[in-house]
């Protein structure tokens, strides 16, 4: 793993930026998750807005659209009256799954000290 000088590590395409925006929306991570945890990587749109409390048809449809464009999942649509369109993840969105786990893991180990901060004024709980 190279790791570069100080200057490399913090510029505007570095790594973990590019992680980190990544995941700038929360419904990014979720369907991660939801699409690997509760329906083993494969889930038509009407079975993930079920699945996603909280997230409207057209913030869902969005979502898995940038999801689609940036390689993380595919979509497929098959050719039934209506047609049913169906989200899996890529071998490359397997990969982002471990990370979000790890997290998540950790939001559910200290749900204590996430309980401790002070809500902030565009935050939902």
């Amino acid at each position: 793993m190279r790791i570069g000088s100080a200057e490399e590590q913090w510029r505007e395409d570095c790594a973990p930026r590019r992680t980190l925006e990544l995941f700038a929306t929360k419904w990014t991570s979720m369907v991660l998750h939801t699409l690997h945890v509760r329906h083993a990587g494969v889930a038509r749109t009407g079975v993930l807005l079920r699945s996603l409390p909280g997230i409207s048809k057209k913030m869902l449809t969005q979502t898995l659209r940038e999801m689609a464009e940036s390689g993380l999942i595919t979509r497929h649509v098959h050719g039934t009256i209506p047609p049913a369109v169906e989200y899996a993840l890529t071998p490359l969105g397997r990969r982002f799954v471990e990370p979000v786990e790890l997290l998540y893991a950790w939001g559910r180990d200290n749900a204590d000290a996430l309980d401790q901060l002070r809500p902030r004024p565009t935050s939902r709980r």
